[in-house]
């Protein structure tokens, strides 16, 4: 087939830009022909306070990848659509209902002609505004199918369009500077007594309910905060004096290079994910590959994803004293070391196989 992926690419940075730029390499290792249509400007900088692109790519760029698209020409969203109207599939890869003006765009100038699939990293935005329901209304119910990546978003999804939606688990598309899965071996056996939060740092993700659990939890360990922060350092810092944790917390703001996630890993005895709310992430297989064990809430895949008392600790979410708990847990003698040894990195080749068929099997029931 010939399929066009319309999403961040590098220069843009991210889970978005590596997943589209992944999948294009996976579909036109599976036989197809496979171009993507990515952006030159992608938001204004008041929608994302964050670095938006970076100067060297992470991972291999996908050769077919055009930056035509911007946010201040509608006139050429819909010259996209016309330019793909010969193709068989347009996937439109949704990761934020601000996308949706644009996305319209392109369909008006397909005219219905071509099947069209929504890939939906979120259905709705976890932290929302009045807004998000209706934009994202309006794109589901004019595209031929719907895949997300859990059951949980499919019901969202099901909710605001009737045309068909699909599931497929989320498999590894995030570069690691060898680009493939990192060597484990080069760990020093021990305790570091050193926990890690890594990403972007937004309400929703449950930094402060870490770090209340952190001053309730072991009083020797500390933890690193790696990842932008998304309204600024301020309350995050005066939470840390607050609980008097001024010499247990690193704070690292600011987009992390590829370059530098191996030394993060390498020096935390586990990853936390104290997320309020989730969809799918990818920091429970990176932090897999990195020999390190994950602690997180019961949302989104995390409880599919981890193997509780085997390679981490599955908690609930929002709650400081059941963080709490999985942190004095986590730390019982021998604890940390039992459960770095459960880790295995998964297979992903069959995730793919099936994300791929997911994607295109959305085409054909559309």
């Amino acid at each position: 087939m010939r399929i066009a992926i319309i999403g961040p690419a590098f220069p843009y940075k991210g889970g978005g830009a590596h997943h589209t730029t992944e999948l294009a390499h996976r579909l036109a290792g599976a036989g197809h022909q496979v171009a993507i249509e990515s952006w030159r400007a992608q938001y204004p900088a008041f929608l994302y306070p964050g670095q938006q692109t970076i100067s060297e790519p992470e991972g291999e760029p996908f050769p077919g990848t055009r930056h035509e698209l911007d946010w201040r020409r509608p006139d050429g969203w819909w010259r996209t659509g016309r330019s793909l109207r010969a193709y068989d599939l347009v996937v439109l890869a949704v990761l934020s209902p601000v996308q949706v003006p644009s996305y319209l765009g392109i369909l008006a100038g397909l005219r219905g002609g071509t099947p069209v699939v929504a890939l939906c990293h979120n259905v709705l935005p976890h932290e929302r505004k009045p807004y998000d329901r209706p934009l994202m209304k309006a794109l589901l119910r004019r595209v031929n199918g719907v895949l997300v990546h859990s059951e949980q978003q499919a019901e969202l999804a099901r909710g605001l369009t009737a045309h068909p939606v699909r599931v497929a688990e989320m498999p590894a598309h995030l570069p690691t500077p060898s680009g493939g899965v990192t060597e484990r071996g080069g760990r020093a056996a021990g305790v570091r007594n050193q926990l890690l939060f890594f990403g972007i740092v937004r309400p929703y993700k449950g930094l402060d309910v870490l770090l209340r659990a952190l001053a309730a939890g072991p009083e020797d360990v500390s933890l690193t905060v790696a990842g932008e922060f998304w309204g600024g350092l301020d309350e995050t810092e005066r939470l840390i004096a607050e609980l008097g944790l001024a010499g247990r917390v690193e704070l690292r703001p600011g987009y992390v290079p590829a370059a530098d996630v191996p030394g993060l890993f390498e020096a935390a005895d586990a990853l936390v994910l104290p997320y309020r709310a989730a969809t799918a992430s990818q920091n429970v297989w990176m932090a897999y590959e990195h020999g390190v064990p994950v602690i997180a809430t019961r949302v989104g895949g995390f409880a599919d994803q981890i193997r509780d008392g085997v390679d981490g600790l599955v908690c609930e979410p929002d709650d400081v004293g059941s963080l709490a708990d999985a942190l004095k847990r986590f730390y019982a003698p021998g604890e940390p070391e039992r459960l770095r040894a459960g880790v295995r990195p998964v297979d992903h080749e069959p995730l793919w196989t099936a994300y791929l068929d997911a994607l295109t099997g959305a085409r054909r029931s559309a």
